[in-house]
């Protein structure tokens, strides 16, 4: 329809037919870190802990560890900060130094520009071995490296919103998901990981196009069939910007449009920062590809749509604006249903950490798919700034483990955000004052 107007959606191909069939039996975990002092209802849903996913994929690791992480900032001396929540960071840098201690290889690619000058988390791996890159985005796209993954002995993966911050285990509300020998997958995920790696030096040019090796068969039109946990499942790796994404590769934008656009009964929607339009470049772009499609499934399909929006000290005042403008859409005698809510992770004693205290998730769920990601909604994060998405489609239930479908346990996640006492009603918030608790 419209999606065509904004130049943005490449087209894959399709190089064969048929149905990409994996016979991988993988495991798969939603994870997620609940900051300190953020309590919900006892008996609550929950994920297992980013901590403990951290920790087991690091046991796990025999041979190689490859990480795609904006910045790492593992130890609170970065910031010169004294504090005892930092210690489940510094937990997790020894590790990895205790795997470079016993030879296991670990590449690693953060982003130049960084937010953490001061970090020396990358010179000490490097010094005990690391293969280091920081990979210029700026000179590259005039973006940044704002995935965050890993890749365990090419058969185990984590994805999600959380960098290697010591704050995303402590200080910070972070989702993500975690597959245990998934190796047809980890492969995929490294072809992405080896675009960032490969123009990883001085001057670097992104090629046009990108040789066949980088190419993938496993997208949007041919997603992958695997098990996870026992279940059918359907799954494909997304990737942004389009000058990242080879042959066969679906761009990040498509995959959110596609699946707002399948919906039938409803979209929700969990991201730290929410704008129709650029946020970075200059001059700001209208851009309302994201927000098109969210009004087109409310007005044109009658599909329920809830956002779930963090605020916090660094909120831009403008989005509430735009938050205001989708929720106006709202007509229940039409049956019209579009709701925002705002999630204000209280700061309590945590004025000493800046840059903690928020909602950082990056995820989508429907009736019909999950969607998990790592970047935030506004055009720079489709247009120059790298990022990946992980997208799943489950039919049943696994009856003998009492499992739902991960679509079905990443709604009830959101449902309880959605109805905690931290989600606060659009038409509460006057300004972004009003989320400093």
């Amino acid at each position: 329809e419209e999606e065509g107007l904004y130049g943005d959606l490449p087209r894959t191909t399709i190089t064969e037919e048929g149905t990409n069939r994996s016979n991988d039996s993988c495991s798969f975990e939603l994870v997620e870190n609940v900051p300190y002092d953020l309590p919900f209802e006892i008996n609550s849903t929950a994920a297992k802990p980013l901590f403990q996913a951290w920790t087991r994929l690091l046991d796990l690791a025999q041979e190689k560890v490859h990480v795609a992480s904006y910045y790492w900032s593992l130890t609170g001396k970065d910031i010169g900060v004294n504090d005892s929540s930092s210690k489940q960071g510094e937990d997790i840098l020894q590790r990895f130094e205790r795997l470079l201690a016993k030879n296991v290889s670990l590449y690693i690619a953060a982003s130049s520009p960084t937010l953490a000058t001061k970090s020396k988390d990358l010179e000490l791996l490097k010094e005990k071995g690391a293969h280091v890159k920081k990979i210029d985005f700026g000179h590259l796209t005039g973006g940044v490296l704002h995935s965050k993954f890993w890749i365990v002995d090419m058969k185990h993966i984590y994805i999600g919103s959380a960098n290697m911050d010591w704050r995303s285990l402590s200080q910070v509300k972070e989702f993500g998901a975690v597959m245990y020998n998934c190796s047809c997958l980890a492969q995929d995920l490294w072809k992405t990981f080896s675009t960032y790696w490969d123009v990883g030096y001085p001057n670097a040019t992104i090629p046009k196009p990108w040789p066949l090796n980088y190419s993938t068969h496993i997208n949007n039109h041919q997603p992958l069939e695997v098990e996870f946990n026992g279940i059918l499942t359907e799954t494909y790796f997304s990737a942004s910007p389009p000058a990242f994404c080879p042959e066969g590769r679906t761009h990040d934008l498509s995959a959110i449009l596609s699946i707002i656009s399948r919906a039938q009964k409803f979209v929700y929607v969990s991201v730290m920062e929410y704008f129709p339009t650029s946020r970075f470049v200059q001059p700001k772009r209208y851009w309302p590809a994201i927000d098109n499609a969210l009004r087109r499934a409310a007005f044109n399909h009658r599909v329920q749509v809830r956002l779930l929006v963090s605020c916090w000290a660094y909120t831009d005042p403008a989005m509430l604006h735009y938050l205001r403008s989708l929720r106006a859409l709202n007509d229940p005698h039409a049956h019209i249903s579009v709701d925002v809510k705002l999630f204000i992770v209280p700061i309590l004693n945590h004025t000493n950490i800046p840059h903690g205290r928020v909602n950082h998730n990056k995820y989508m769920v429907t009736d019909k798919v999950a969607y998990i990601g790592t970047s935030n909604w506004s055009e720079d994060y489709f247009t120059n700034t790298a990022g990946v998405g992980l997208i799943i489609k489950q039919n049943s239930t696994n009856l003998q483990r009492r499992q739902q479908p991960v679509q079905e346990q990443l709604k009830d996640l959101f449902e309880r955000d959605w109805n905690s006492k931290y989600a606060v009603n659009l038409e509460d918030v006057q300004g972004q004052k009003d989320c400093n608790w």
